[in-house]
């Protein structure tokens, strides 16, 4: 990476509690330049020059420190990534915080090989990477109620979210939204669909991506009781008849 990028990129995060290391710069250097490679062949990202990929991903990944302590992150925990696509933000915060076991899901097998790939030249050995689609993956018992934390960047409404994220979380663990500012919205039509999946005590961090003027925002929902069995419902229900 460039020098203006690599002083960028470690001003910013040091704005979120990140202080990064030689070993962690050269990972991402080594990411960035993967995605590139795989981006001329498949369709990873829009966002491929130096400079967006480092706040726009790279960065917008980390700052789950902004809802999640440190301390929680530092000591290690379980986090699922889920509509992972090219690894955000479950890739980032595999990086820069070791103890974590991080799973990336994605339905698309073309996009875990990329992952797989960068992976293995990352040499990271607390990243697991499955092609599954959230309806079956959530059947398996080894992943059902058993995370810590479950993220997702992905486009889509918040109750449906919610409906494939939130069934992979323990019972007082963490479904994370990563949204934009314009989120309540979601938030208050959402309120049933978090309450029968068995989410509750929603908690949102709105903030301004540091080094940009990018409004963001996280929203931390509580698992604090057993999702139904039935849900997630049948692939593309949930998105196209929210609960309500």
């Amino acid at each position: 990476m460039t020098e203006s990028i690599k002083r960028e990129f470690i001003e910013n995060a040091a704005e979120i509690g990140i202080d990064l290391n030689d070993k962690m710069l050269s990972s991402f250097d080594i990411y960035y330049k993967n995605l590139l490679e795989w981006n001329a062949v498949m369709n990873l990202t829009a966002i491929t020059e130096e400079k967006d990929v480092f706040e726009k991903h790279f960065l917008d990944s980390l700052t789950i420190t902004k809802i999640v302590s440190r301390e929680t992150l530092d000591k290690g925990c379980t986090l699922m990534d889920l509509g992972t696509g090219a690894g955000f933000p479950g890739l980032p915060i595999a990086i820069v915080f070791p103890n974590i076991q991080v799973v990336l899901v994605d339905s698309l097998n073309k996009r875990i090989r990329f992952l797989e790939d960068t992976v293995q030249k990352l040499g990271l050995s607390n990243v697991t990477c499955i092609h599954a689609r959230a309806e079956e993956l959530s059947r398996n018992k080894k992943y059902r109620e058993k995370m810590d934390f479950c993220c997702s960047r992905a486009v889509a409404n918040l109750s449906t979210l919610s409906e494939y994220c939130l069934p992979f979380v323990r019972k007082g663990g963490f479904f994370i939204s990563y949204k934009t500012e314009q989120v309540q919205n979601e938030i208050d039509q959402g309120k049933n669909a978090i309450k029968v999946l068995g989410g509750g005590n929603v908690q949102v961090e709105f903030f301004t991506l540091p080094g940009t003027d990018y409004q963001r925002s996280l929203v931390k929902i509580e698992k604090v009781a057993i999702t139904p069995p039935k849900y997630p419902r049948k692939a593309g229900t949930p998105a196209k008849e929210p609960i309500r």
